[in-house]
């Protein structure tokens, strides 16, 4: 087979061969242009006279090790051709196989570079590859093409967990290596994960504990966005359904709470503010103020919030109905006075943790965000 774009990195072919036996050779396929795809972060092959496609030609694969491959490539409807590749340093050909999109797939866009993949999207990629192959035997490669794009924001979120940098002042300065796990498992897949771990963790009196069973819903980073006008002393709030005070009986399950959304693979959570803004509200915001970044339920949940106050121009026309029509967003937003906020939140009206956070971090540094403003 040769390859062109992302299994050129050889941890991520690795990772998908999960042990099968491969030899490698550089070669070059003529007649053909290789592109990153406009605004995704692979790339695609063009057929072009006047262009030489650089790649990898690999040989000695098992029949389980092309079954792993097409599954890896096949829900992104791909398909195999044969061309004639010529390994670097001969003048010979040999025939290999290559995935090549269905025409119109996709929207090329300027000349790929492997090295610029690898520093941008290497470290998530082999997280989201990790996922993806333990699915193999299990469902289709077309279910989880489907599952992908949240796939690629859980994998976001586990390399931003790794490069935190929270101090360790005054809880333990434990780590990964004060874990043992035993076993895992993922008893759950679909938007969201539920994975659970046989696992012994390190207690204070520095012994290992007991193998214990401990389970996570595992989601993706979101960003915590509220508006405030400080020239008017106001605030929007957005209101629609959800299904966790659904699912708890809450009689009255549509909730009053900040702009938020999850933080997309590719995107800073700064990026997502202004998305997710745009899409629910039309806001434009101006200048974001970092709020305490937490989880918020790390008992049962990896989700982790970047939560943010976002200064903006509130006029009284601002307000109305909105979201993100592709995923049956139905969100109307609400322009209140600030005092209006706080009585909410004494009421219990507005019993939304983060809004909540929002409005107390608000309610200390209000006069100082105003007179800066």
């Amino acid at each position: 087979m040769f390859f062109y774009g992302t299994l050129c990195h050889l941890p991520l072919l690795d990772l998908v061969l999960a042990g099968e036996r491969y030899r490698t050779r550089p070669a070059t396929l003529s007649g053909h242009r290789i592109s990153w795809v406009k605004d995704q972060p692979f790339p695609t092959i063009q057929e072009d006279a006047d262009a030489t496609a650089h790649g990898l030609l690999v040989e000695g694969l098992s029949d389980t090790a092309r079954a792993r491959l097409d599954f890896y490539e096949g829900g992104f409807d791909y398909a195999l051709k044969e061309v004639a590749v010529k390994p670097d340093g001969t003048t010979d050909t040999v025939t290999a196989e290559v995935y090549f999109p269905a025409p119109g797939l996709w929207t090329s866009g300027a000349p790929w570079s492997l090295d610029d993949w690898v520093a941008q999207w290497g470290e998530m990629t082999l997280e989201a590859a990790d996922e993806v192959m333990s699915y193999f035997g299990k469902v289709s490669a077309q279910v989880v093409a489907q599952r992908f794009p949240m796939i690629r924001t859980r994998a976001a979120s586990r390399v931003r967990a790794r490069a935190s940098t929270a101090p360790t002042t005054l809880r333990a300065d434990f780590g990964a290596g004060d874990i043992d796990v035993h076993a895992s498992a993922r008893p759950y897949a679909g938007f969201f994960t539920m994975e659970e771990q046989d696992l012994a963790f390190r207690r204070y009196s520095g012994e290992m504990s007991e193998v214990v069973n401990r389970a996570a819903f595992v989601g993706g980073d979101a960003v915590i966005v509220l508006p405030y006008d400080p020239a008017r002393d106001r605030v929007m709030l957005v209101e629609q359904f959800r299904m966790g005070p659904h699912m708890r009986g809450d009689p009255h399950p549509w909730t009053l709470e900040p702009i938020a959304g999850r933080v997309d693979a590719g995107e800073t959570p700064e990026d997502t503010a202004h998305r997710e803004a745009r899409e629910e509200t039309g806001l434009t915001l101006d200048r974001l103020i970092d709020l305490p970044h937490h989880y918020p339920s790390p008992g049962s949940n990896t989700e982790y919030f970047y939560t943010f106050v976002a200064l903006c121009d509130l006029p009284d026309d601002v307000a109305g109905v909105g979201g993100a029509e592709a995923e049956a967003e139905d969100i109307r937003s609400h322009v209140i006075p600030f005092d209006h906020l706080m009585a909410l939140v004494a009421s219990g009206e507005a019993a939304c943790g983060p809004l909540v956070l929002c409005a107390l971090w608000l309610s200390l540094n209000r006069e100082a965000v105003r007179r800066r403003s």
